[in-house]
């Protein structure tokens, strides 16, 4: 899809500030939502999940840019967590 551009993507400074932003609407959602502070009179609705999904968006274009796959890192990570959290949550009785 990007590869199509001339410059497909931009440097990784500036993907790397866009992340930044794209995670402050994230959080600016959970803060209306759950935190302290209320939206302004007028202020349009953000969806989460298309919020989120730019999030990932960027950082799929982050790693690509930089000729990562993240498929192993992501499957190491969820590994680690697994292991390192295996008994510091009280599991759901059925």
């Amino acid at each position: 899809m990007l590869q199509g551009y001339e410059k497909p993507y931009w440097s990784p400074l500036s993907q790397f500030a866009r992340m930044a932003e794209e995670v402050g609407e994230v959080s600016r959602i959970l803060n209306h939502q759950f935190g302290d502070k209320p939206k302004k009179p007028g202020e349009e609705h953000e969806d989460l999940a298309d919020e989120l999904a730019d999030v990932l968006y960027t950082v799929l274009c982050l790693a690509n840019s930089q000729g990562i796959a993240l498929d192993e890192p992501l499957q190491r990570a969820i590994a680690k967590l697994e292991t390192r959290d295996v008994g510091r949550f009280k599991k759901k009785t059925t």
